[in-house]
């Protein structure tokens, strides 16, 4: 027989990461197969449009969190594009790269 070895200490099978948004918490999809999906989105797109976005946000977020996400507003002003972008970013980020920074 070929040699064994037990990986399963290295394995994580916690509970999805959050984002933090004012007083909303976010939480992200980060399971593998939602992973996966997220990477196939992305593969080979030079351009990111807004169905590559829209697909993203599904993909990382509940739907009613990006419905409450798009309709966000402080100060009686609404949330801009740049921003969705940037909070879609950090829930990209959270789950492709290392999610240790700004633990609480």
């Amino acid at each position: 027989m070929s040699k064994v070895v037990n990986i399963t200490d290295k394995l994580n099978f916690e509970e999805n990461p959050a984002l933090q948004i004012g007083d909303m918490t976010v939480e992200v999809h980060a399971d593998a197969e939602t992973v996966l999906r997220l990477m196939g989105t992305l593969k080979g797109k030079d351009d990111v449009d807004i169905n590559v976005v829209t697909e993203m946000m599904e993909l990382l977020f509940e739907p009613g969190t990006v419905e409450q996400l798009c309709a966000m507003e402080k100060d009686g002003k609404k949330l801009s594009a740049k921003s969705l972008m940037t909070i879609v970013h950090a829930g990209m980020n959270l789950v492709l790269e290392d999610d240790s920074q700004g633990e609480q």
